[in-house]
């Protein structure tokens, strides 16, 4: 299982021109699952995320987490996350899993993301054609992915 994790001011997703979720500080959470991803995959990343010390403290030093800040997170599925482009131009997505797969994983992630929090996080719709708006806190980016935890 593979995230970005994008820092924010606001984020917004829309769906066929309407507004379907939106959040205030916090952070985008892109999400990828590839079929070798079990429970155990979306438990650590959970952890991490949540946890993830990446809010400034009153020194300025990235020393808070989301769950400390009381920030939003805005969780949306991306099977282009396991893109390969080994071979020429045309990105191929044989790792990303299937939907019967995915979307439970993804799913998981999402509640036990609104556990870790201790409130809802927003969501896009699995599947979906969807629009993010957003403005990037810093930049800060971090890319995580559970099959490489070492």
């Amino acid at each position: 299982m593979r995230i970005v994790i994008q820092r924010v001011k606001y984020a917004s997703l829309s769906i066929g021109g309407s507004e379907y979720s939106a959040i205030g500080e916090g952070m985008v959470v892109l999400v990828g699952v590839e079929e070798r991803d079990t429970i155990d995959d979306v438990e650590w990343l959970v952890k991490k995320t949540a946890q993830l010390r990446i809010y400034n403290d009153e020194n300025g030093v990235m020393n808070r987490s989301l769950i400390d800040t009381g920030g939003n997170a805005l969780v949306v599925s991306q099977f282009t996350l396991h893109a390969s482009v080994k071979k020429g131009n045309r990105p191929a997505y044989i790792r990303a899993a299937r939907p019967e797969h995915a979307r439970p994983l993804y799913e998981a992630f999402c509640a036990r993301m609104s556990q870790a929090l201790g409130r809802q996080v927003a969501t896009g719709v699995f599947g979906a054609d969807m629009q993010i708006e957003l403005l990037n806190d810093g930049p800060v980016t971090i890319c995580i992915d559970s099959q490489n935890k070492e």
